[in-house]
């Protein structure tokens, strides 16, 4: 079967349209280099590894001059490559592959290095001191503070295409990228849209094109779809939903004239998501709260996971995740990059070696995740974990340890009980990295949730906003969010009403739009697409009225 990128086409910050320009400026920018005054030029060999087990790692690195300016190191794959907004920090990391010793043309001068690898490193910085050298070695251990398979956990990015790339481009790409971002596991997938979608070049990869790279890459390709709705190119539409391990594609990939420029809107995308789920493959719905299918599929328990962060900007947790769980309806965290990996940005989830799509994706839809793009968190309340239940016989006392570290200060961690912040505690500094601790007792009165993240990104992100948010190496403002522990006081789970009259009214809203923006063949087909919101309307007042 065919595996290809799908998502929504790039936009803002995170659009991702190669360009010839970058490599053009990399060119130009070896040329000054090699025209300096100091002249001559010095072929330094470069290795990262790991400070305690010396083995080598793939990481990203940075040189600048002493005034600051980037050196370019055009040998080396650029890690923003596919991006359009040249100004991103992204552009500024290069990436040294774990594989063999790379070797980079510098000016002879004093320079200084910047390596990290992944989430799991501290940032390590030497001077380097070329003058007058025709050669030099470095060998750069990196210091871990975390070891994220020692707790058993592996991490994915559950949404990713590439476009507009050669296919020995992609195949470096997807070769080099996720594993010095320290990934254990990458979904490809496949997605349609009439007049653009021959630029996919995700969508040419074979299931053993995948098994290639991964074996070059030392990350697990896991195969995908991307199955959606869209009223106008770039409109609000049913949605959009990731087809995780499919063994074949579901037809059609995208529904409707919006996206198309043919047919109707005659389809709901849970057609899609049953034939999918039948099949055994994983259901993630994309960018948070956007789609009007979004809150009727999780009612009706259609739904595995669901991403947020992963591309555009779609609100913050409480648009989506808070409603759902203060509703009573478990929705597992996740997130990607849609196109190109531009940011940091995974979900972690147990699995058993050895690691298969399969297995991890099982542990993503027991809920037992947490999403980041720096921070990594840990959570328990009273020997419970991630997607766990804590049954207590009557109301009581919940003893929470928490904890969060990371690379970046992301200031503090916050523990969430129903969607609100009850306690928190400050990050501080560690060698090169940050900390945060907390224990509390927590007194239960009801049933409910309990989560940890650290602050969330501003939303909507204006410019003065994300100025003040701490961000990551390459720009990105840090996120970090838990799965809930689950807490059922005398049998009963959550289920707060006012949550669940606030998805009624949200599906109706939908049904009217639905009902002035769809073209429909007949009534047939109209029927059909209302179905769906009718079917967890209905639901949704069956538990109301319980």
């Amino acid at each position: 079967m065919v595996h290809f990128a799908a998502g929504m086409r790039p936009r803002g910050k995170a659009a991702a349209r190669p360009i010839l320009a970058a490599a053009c400026l990399i060119a130009a920018g070896a040329t000054l280099w090699s025209q300096s005054p100091n002249g001559g030029r010095c072929i330094l060999a470069l290795t990262l590894t790991d400070a305690e087990t010396d083995e080598r790692l793939a990481g990203i690195v940075r040189i600048e001059d002493s005034d600051g300016r980037i050196v370019p190191t055009p040998e080396l794959l650029s890690r923003g490559q596919g991006l359009v907004d040249e100004a991103l920090p992204i552009h500024q990391w290069s990436i040294v592959p774990a594989s063999g010793v790379v070797k980079v043309s510098l000016p002879q001068k004093q320079l200084t290095l910047t390596a990290l690898s992944g989430l799991e490193t501290e940032a390590r910085q030497l001077a380097l001191d070329l003058r007058g050298k025709s050669d030099a070695t470095e060998r750069v251990p990196l210091k871990r503070f975390y070891r994220a398979a020692s707790h058993g956990l592996r991490s994915a990015n559950t949404h990713l295409h590439l476009m507009r790339l050669a296919r020995e481009q992609a195949d470096r790409y997807l070769q080099e990228v996720p594993a010095a971002d320290g990934l254990d596991l990458l979904f490809v997938s496949y997605l349609e849209r009439a007049g653009a979608d021959h630029e996919y070049i995700t969508n040419r990869y074979l299931k053993a094109d995948l098994a290639r790279l991964g074996d070059a890459s030392g990350v697990l390709f896991g195969n995908g779809e991307e199955h959606r709705h869209n009223f106008s190119a770039q409109g609000e539409g049913y949605g959009h939903v990731m087809f995780l391990d499919i063994q074949d594609l579901v037809l059609p990939v995208s529904i409707g004239p919006g996206i198309m420029q043919t047919g109707t809107d005659g389809l709901p995308v849970q057609r899609g998501i049953d034939a999918a789920r039948r099949e055994g493959a994983a259901a993630v719905w994309c960018h948070n709260h956007w789609g009007f299918e979004n809150v009727p599929n999780w009612v009706m328990g259609r739904l595995d996971a669901q991403n947020i962060f992963d591309g555009g900007d779609h609100g913050s947790y409480e648009d989506s995740f808070y409603r759902f769980l203060n509703a009573g309806i478990r929705a597992p965290f996740s997130t990607g990059t849609d196109w190109f990996i531009y940011d940091f940005a995974r979900v972690y989830a147990p699995a058993a070696e050895p690691l298969t799509a399969r297995s991890w994706l099982k542990s993503l839809a027991a809920g037992k995740s947490f999403i980041t793009n720096g921070p990594l968190l840990e959570l328990s309340a009273s020997g419970k974990t991630l997607g766990d239940t804590l049954r207590l016989p009557a109301r009581g006392s919940v003893e929470v340890i928490a904890r969060g570290v990371g690379r970046s200060d992301f200031r503090e961690i916050q523990l969430i009980r129903d969607g609100v912040v009850i306690e928190s505690a400050k990050s501080r500094p560690v060698g090169g990295h940050f900390e945060a601790a907390g224990r509390w007792t927590i007194d239960m009165r009801s049933s409910g949730w309990l989560a940890l993240r650290t602050p969330a990104p501003p939303s909507p992100p204006d410019a003065a906003r994300l100025a003040q948010a701490p961000q990551n190496e390459f720009g990105k403002p840090l996120f970090s969010h838990t799965s809930p522990i689950y807490v059922e006081i005398a049998g009963a789970r959550i289920f707060n009403p006012a949550a669940a009259r606030d998805l009624v009214a949200s599906i109706e809203r939908s049904v009217r739009r639905v009902e002035d923006m769809a073209r429909f063949a007949d009534n047939a087909e109209k029927a059909c697409v209302l179905q769906v919101y009718h079917e967890a309307i209905a639901e949704l007042q069956r538990q109301l009225d319980e």
